[in-house]
């Protein structure tokens, strides 16, 4: 009855999530170069990593992060009790023991830690993807453990048609929304922020968000109440916006 309106399910993907790690104890056990890139992973969402690998089987990168103290290392191999700290969120195993790796996983799973077993899809709650990062801009394709090297080819292309500057477009956007929210601090007026955000985006192009200062965001700040949105060059020759409707029925929002 008018289903042919929706979206048709399509079965067999994964829930794919930004998930917030910051200032979350996560355990790595394996010190190798899978584990180096989890552990970089990790890093750059300012997760709190604690190591668990014999001190031979660390790699140069996970030995180099070790010696700044970039994680909590310990110098042993894995043991049940390991898994009884409460403040562990996540744990992700890289280690080559397919026996050890599944007794890890169902370990996890009598205490419902949220597990990454390396290179065993079934015994995985949630994938790493191939990720395109560009300041704020992150990007992640998953193939949801059918092909890993897919996933990066097609994160490779995906990257080559992004414009040099887009991250630094969003950086200033944020930036913007920012003192947005302070300008309209109530929460009922959060739907005409996000319209209005979205303004901004559609008519601003790359390289004016980019050239965007302080000054400028100050000064567009100033159309928000009246709902109105112009140009970088009004904004700077003092010139009255154009009359410019915006229906929602075309461009992209902006939600960074």
């Amino acid at each position: 009855m008018g289903g042919e309106k929706y979206p048709e399910v399509q079965g067999g993907g994964s829930l794919i999530l930004a998930w917030q790690v910051r200032h979350r104890k996560v355990l790595v056990i394996g010190g190798g170069e899978v584990a180096a890139g989890r552990i970089l992973n990790l890093l750059n969402a300012d997760a709190k990593v604690s190591l668990i690998s014999p001190r031979d089987g660390l790699n140069d990168e996970v030995a180099y992060r070790v010696a700044r103290k970039q994680v909590e290392y310990h110098d042993k191999k894995f043991e049940p009790s390991d898994l009884d700290d409460p403040a562990i969120t996540m744990v992700l195993t890289a280690i080559d023991e397919p026996e050890a790796s599944s007794q890890i996983w169902k370990l996890c799973k009598e205490k419902r830690i949220a597990a990454n077993i390396a290179d065993v899809p079934p015994e995985c709650d949630f994938y790493f993807g191939s990720v395109h990062r560009d300041g704020p801009l992150q990007i992640m394709v998953s193939t949801n453990g059918n092909g890993p090297k897919m996933a990066n080819i097609v994160r490779r292309r995906i990257a080559a048609d992004l414009p040099p500057n887009m991250g630094d477009a969003i950086a200033k956007v944020g930036a913007l929304r920012k003192k947005l929210r302070v300008t309209a601090p109530r929460n009922e007026e959060g739907p005409k922020r996000m319209q209005w955000m979205s303004k901004v985006c559609v008519k601003w192009s790359l390289e004016d968000l980019c050239e965007m200062d302080e000054g400028d965001m100050e000064q567009l700040l100033e159309y928000y109440r009246p709902d109105k949105v112009p140009s970088l060059e009004q904004i700077r020759l003092g010139e009255e916006p154009d009359e410019w409707l915006f229906d929602g029925s075309f461009g992209w929002a902006c939600v960074v």
